[in-house]
């Protein structure tokens, strides 16, 4: 029997591959607003960040999202991503 592929996605952080069910995709759409995207499939451009609070951190200071996704990524996404790792 074939064996099933695993998706695998580099985080725009630590720059790792890992499955993409262990890392959480922010997206700008084509309205230029940035949101969390749990489902994988909403349109726009998206970026890969892993299920971590210091890569959360790591990723404000660094501004590695708004270099990624080429628009300013509010405070309050990286509230809401540190929020959906603690639960």
């Amino acid at each position: 029997m074939k064996q099933k592929k695993i998706p695998m996605r580099s985080c725009v952080v630590t720059r790792e591959k890992c499955e993409k069910k262990d890392l959480i995709r922010i997206v700008r759409t084509p309205e230029n607003n940035v949101e969390i995207d749990l489902t994988g499939k909403k349109n726009g451009r998206g970026a890969y960040i892993k299920r971590d609070i210091v890569v959360v951190d790591k990723a404000r200071n660094t501004k590695v999202l708004d270099k990624h996704l080429e628009v300013e990524v509010p405070n309050t996404i990286y509230e809401e991503l540190k929020n959906i790792i603690n639960n």
